[in-house]
């Protein structure tokens, strides 16, 4: 299983919101400070937005907060706000699936992959609040690395 880009660039939001001093961000300052596309941004903190993750405000002196603590949110929640479909395989529409089982198992692991994001929050991926931040600070200017340095 592998997580859309959508929802990888969600999470380096809320964990770069999580260990930022001012506890501040915007989108000018995410897509410079990792390499990623400013419209494409501009969209995931919209839906984060929506699900009641951060808070923004238009304007000069605007930008994007986190909504709550961080340990009050929880990886899990974020996925499945994040994801279109968690299904791994389209068993939907298999000809086999009346006698497979592979239906169940494929739905079993998504279960229990959701149950361990379940059991972290955000405050959790960033634990090294510290080292994060001296990490963030230290990377490159937008010029100096590709899209997705961090990917």
């Amino acid at each position: 299983m592998q997580l859309t880009r959508h929802t990888d660039y969600a999470l380096r939001v809320l964990i770069h919101l999580t260990v930022t001093l001012a506890g501040r961000a915007t989108i000018p300052e995410i897509a410079d400070t990792y390499g990623l596309s400013r419209n494409h941004l501009m969209k995931v903190v919209h839906h984060l937005g929506q699900g009641g993750f951060v808070e923004t405000q238009r304007g000069r002196g605007g930008g994007f907060t986190l909504a709550r603590a961080p340990e009050t949110i929880k990886i899990g929640d974020v996925i499945r706000h994040t994801e279109p479909d968690m299904n791994m395989a389209d068993c939907a529409t298999c000809a086999i699936r009346p006698a497979c089982g592979l239906s169940g198992i494929l739905k079993a692991a998504t279960a229990a992959f959701m149950t361990v994001l379940d059991q972290h929050s955000l405050a959790d991926a960033a634990r090294d609040r510290a080292g994060l931040a001296a990490l963030i600070a230290a990377l490159p200017g937008p010029d100096a690395r590709p899209n997705d340095a961090c990917a």
